[in-house]
């Protein structure tokens, strides 16, 4: 339960683009397995992934790594930190 939890956190910025590009190309299928993962080199990360995706058609796995990716970027957070300040 403890490793469900922590999401997509343990998971890197590089990784995640990864699953993305592989995903705009089609070169992973949806589900997404332990294999498929494999197949495209992103073995490594495969418990953190599935703990937040398994199930999911390719568009759902697109939509959670796209709003990760957004997180994390340096722009969004100034973006929300301004938005906080100004409340």
């Amino acid at each position: 339960m403890f490793d469900a939890a922590a999401g997509l956190t343990e998971v890197t910025i590089d990784d995640l683009k990864k699953l993305l590009r592989v995903l705009h190309r089609e070169e992973i299928r949806c589900p997404v397995t332990v294999d498929e993962l494999a197949r495209c080199g992103l073995q490594h990360c495969a418990d953190s992934v599935l703990n937040s995706v398994r199930g999911l058609d390719a568009v759902g796995v697109k939509a959670v790594v796209v709003a990760v990716i957004a997180e994390r970027l340096p722009s969004n957070k100034q973006r929300i930190l301004q938005r906080q300040l100004k409340r």
